[in-house]
């Protein structure tokens, strides 16, 4: 079997050194050059045809965004991010993903040989998953989405019932933007939404942030002991697990810093469980485009407790990893493209879809 052709692009040559130790460290990856800047990496990428590209988020001579906006519309390939964790690093690396790279791995901010070392499995797992990865070429310029017209509040407590429907998503590789058009679809009153996206601590806020500001839902980060209500799309903080209980006639979110679960914290088995358990055939969940097999067992819980279940297709998933794993496990009723997933959710859970405008 061919390996996966690598080139590894950033201007710091103690991270190129690094990256390529460690990716050329596994039988299945050959790093067939590196570069200090996007104008380098340009020639390289003509000359080498790498399968694969790890693209530095903040570059010299050329903007990191703008290098991979140039190639997503002229050169589509598998890009995977190299991001600091920083909050700039966090908002610069989901506009990327919104311009089509396939995912991202984080740079420690100390003692950077030892904390990429660390990393070596994840980063190695990420360009093998990237290499299978269906990319898009971008058609036009990624919209920075201006926000929304304000929001008149939903008035939630008190229609609130034991009744009423839960809607618990998961997603990982690809599900930064995956997660975007769901919640883009979703009225200003869709039933509650408890959602798990793998992503670092420090880059939960400006990824919640970030999906408020396409949505007529609320999106926020949830509290301890929090009441999920109508209207509103919760995440667990940063590193933290998001859980569904029942206390008397509502649902509260329960947060936790317990042990990952599949390599994650937070884990949308955990979610997926608690949502099993505490909603059961009053909830309707998806699995989104993934890595891994993170949901898979859990979506199948919730299936037997019976609750409406469905994932993405292939054909629209970054990474048909969660989403395929839990189709093979017979977890799913039914598989269907992005755009369907979101008016699916809502005639599932009895409500009314966004109204079209223009």
């Amino acid at each position: 079997m061919a390996r996966i052709k690598v080139l590894v692009v950033d201007d710091s040559a103690v991270v190129r050194q690094i990256l390529t130790e460690l990716l050329s460290g596994d039988p299945e990856i050959e790093v067939v050059g590196s570069a200090a800047d996007p104008l380098l990496a340009r020639e390289k990428i003509k000359r080498l045809n790498p399968d694969v590209l790890t693209l530095d988020v903040e570059m010299p001579r050329m903007d990191g965004l703008a290098f991979l906006e140039n190639i997503m519309r002229l050169r589509p390939m598998p890009v995977l991010m190299v991001s600091s964790l920083t909050e700039r690093g966090a908002e610069i690396t989901l506009q990327a993903l919104a311009l089509g790279a396939v995912d991202f791995v984080t740079k420690p901010k100390l003692d950077v040989a030892r904390g990429l070392g660390e990393y070596g499995a994840e980063i190695v797992a990420k360009v093998k998953a990237a290499a299978r990865a269906r990319v898009q070429p971008l058609a036009r310029p990624a919209q920075k989405l201006e926000a929304l017209p304000a929001r008149a509040p939903v008035a939630t407590a008190a229609r609130f019932r034991t009744t009423d429907r839960l809607i618990a998503i998961g997603a990982s590789a690809g599900g930064t933007e995956a997660i975007r058009v769901v919640l883009e679809q979703m009225p200003p009153d869709a039933p509650a939404i408890v959602l798990t996206q793998h992503i670092p601590g420090g880059f939960s806020r400006a990824f919640v942030e970030r999906l408020d500001r396409h949505s007529q839902m609320l999106v926020r980060e949830a509290g301890d002991g929090e009441a999920i209500l109508p209207g509103h799309a919760y995440l667990p903080p940063g590193d933290r697990h998001l859980r569904v209980i029942r206390d008397g006639a509502r649902w509260r979110c329960r947060i936790d810093d317990g042990p990952p679960v599949n390599r994650h914290r937070p884990a949308v088995d955990v979610l997926f469980r608690s949502v099993a358990q505490n909603a059961g055939a009053n909830a309707v969940a998806a699995i989104l485009t993934g890595m891994g097999d993170d949901g898979a067992r859990g979506l199948l819980e919730l299936r037997q407790a019976g609750a409406s279940t469905l994932v993405q297709d292939e054909a629209t998933s970054v990474v048909w990893g969660m989403p395929g794993a839990a189709f093979k496990l017979g977890a799913a009723q039914e598989v269907l493209p992005l755009d369907r997933i979101a008016p699916r959710l809502l005639e599932l859970a009895g409500a009314r879809p966004l109204a079209a405008t223009g």
